[in-house]
């Protein structure tokens, strides 16, 4: 059986705990969220939502489309 789907709230008040492990998991290479999501043992809706924290927040940059039309995100080059 599936677990409900937590509410939004709660998945954000995980992103600063989430955000190092999300890292880690990306500086093996970009990965796309299912991928990441696969990787960290967590839902992709979930997921999304701490990668697109972290790209706002300068961590993270997307590259062009995989040829299945998921965005893959890597590690931001450190300037």
């Amino acid at each position: 059986m599936s677990e409900p789907m937590r509410e939004t709230r709660e998945i954000i008040r995980d992103e600063m705990m989430m955000r190092d492990r999300l890292l880690a998991v990306l500086e093996e290479g970009p990965k796309t969220v299912p991928e990441i999501a696969v990787a960290l043992g967590a839902p992709s809706h979930e997921v999304m939502q701490w990668v697109m924290a972290a790209r706002k927040y300068g961590h993270l940059e997307e590259s062009s489309p995989t040829d299945d039309g998921y965005f893959l995100y890597g590690l931001k080059a450190k300037e």
